[in-house]
């Protein structure tokens, strides 16, 4: 019997992903474990393992295609001893609309629909002289002012797929399409002054990273505090571990420090080391540290779990791990989704001093600016330091400013006397 592999859950809040990739194609034989797609949820492209034997007899869901639902069907698997070319499948593939619903497929049906745009079929086709082409190549076809007709489809059964209308070029014949407003893109066209741009759609990260801390401005009431702390102790130690560690090829960099820091600060004052939760408020026994990290679709936060208990070389391994594979995309769903409380670091590109937006549900961000060469009175006189400002910001709904207050004096305590990393 037929095998339908469906587009899995990836994370507990994955309500839909995109299929980025297909790592086997009709006709491969495929074994529990071997990795056959690559999914792109909301926080990282992943890989999709097969729990099941069989032959590839059918791809329901071409790549690219955005929106896809959990639980929809995106191919179907031969047992052995099946045909593969025998199995009907049409019953098994989704409509072509069904399954991308994502966010600009819904714009677009919200609009009236061109005149030649057909009602998607079953499963792929291309008779009757209807021209038939997946919902997000339709989409890139009406931004480029594409006339479909004039594409010749690469997908199964002569479907027009999005690498077909990404290499093709703008014709005359599309005019009675391009007439036909296309609702996704009349913000930006309103908006665009005439000025020559660009225009590119957002990736599922992007989108959500714009809806969390939209939402976290709107709803989290952000209190923030500032301190100036003195590095030099702390460089130096950092400079003496590196290079009893060396051996061992471990580098500690500063940000290993703070982290540890924050951890130990957390426990310190476990007031601040909570979560607002309705009419509930969550108290936590241990400091897990989400770590801002930088990727090319936008902004991941790694954990260091229980960094409190962790000594720094072992926080400095981890963590260079995981910011690794945070780029290349590779992180689980547990590596990133938790966290009591977030590190972002910013003083690698110069930044002074910032304000963080609070990573719901968390209560608190400590946001680190560069260290410097500044005046500072030390001992009654001015003297020269390298210093940095550090600046907590905390939810006023579960921390009160007086907690935040002395977690962050016990932060700079911490790092102007680091011998405290260390116990």
């Amino acid at each position: 019997m037929a095998i339908q592999l469906k587009m899995p859950a990836l994370s507990p809040t994955m309500e839909e992903g995109t299929l980025a990739k297909w790592l086997v194609k009709k006709g491969d034989k495929i074994e529990p474990g071997d990795i056959i797609a690559e999914i792109e949820t909301d926080k990282a492209t992943m890989e999709f393992e097969s729990i099941d034997e069989g032959t590839v007899a059918a791809i329901a869901i071409e790549a690219g295609t955005e929106g896809v639902k959990v639980g929809t069907v995106i191919a179907t698997l031969a047992e052995e001893g099946e045909d593969p070319d025998s199995i009907d499948t049409s019953a098994a593939a989704p409509a072509p609309a069904a399954a991308p619903k994502a966010t600009e497929e819904k714009a677009e049906a919200a609009a009236p629909a061109p005149a030649s745009s057909p009602a998607p079929a079953a499963a792929p086709a291309s008779d009757g002289g209807r021209v038939i082409a997946s919902p997000l190549a339709k989409r890139i076809a009406q931004d480029k002012g594409i006339d479909l007709a004039t594409v010749k489809g690469t997908g199964p059964n002569g479907r027009i797929i999005k690498a077909d209308v990404e290499s093709a070029k703008p014709g005359a014949a599309a005019t009675t399409q391009a007439a036909a407003p296309a609702p996704a893109a009349a913000p930006a066209q309103a908006q665009d002054f005439g000025i020559p741009h660009t225009s590119e759609k957002l990736s599922s990260m992007r989108k959500t990273i714009a809806r969390r801390l939209t939402e976290s401005k709107q709803q989290v009431p952000h209190i923030y505090l500032t301190v100036d702390i003195r590095l030099d102790a702390l460089l130096k130690l950092r400079g003496e571990l590196n290079d009893s560690l060396a051996s061992s090829g471990v580098k500690l960099s500063v940000n290993d420090l703070l982290i540890k820091a924050l951890a130990k600060s957390l426990m310190a004052v476990p007031s601040c080391n909570v979560q607002f939760a309705g009419d509930q408020l969550l108290s936590f026994s241990r400091a897990d540290i989400s770590v801002a990290v930088s990727i090319p679709a936008g902004l991941i936060t790694p954990i260091v779990t229980d960094a409190g208990d962790k000594t720094v070389s072992r926080i400095s391994t981890e963590m260079k791990d995981l910011a690794t594979r945070a780029r290349e995309g590779k992180l689980q769903p547990h590596e990133f989704q938790g966290g009591t409380a977030s590190l972002s670091n910013m003083g690698m590109y110069g930044i002074k001093q910032f304000e963080a937006v609070i990573n719901p549900p968390q209560g608190m961000i400590m946001a680190i600016g560069a260290g410097e060469k500044r005046p500072y009175v030390i001992d009654d006189s001015l003297q020269i330091a390298s210093v940095m400002s550090a600046t907590g910001s905390f939810d006023h709904r579960a921390i009160d400013g007086a907690d935040g207050a002395q977690l962050m004096q016990v932060f700079k305590d911490l790092v102007e006397k680091p011998m405290g990393l260390l116990a």
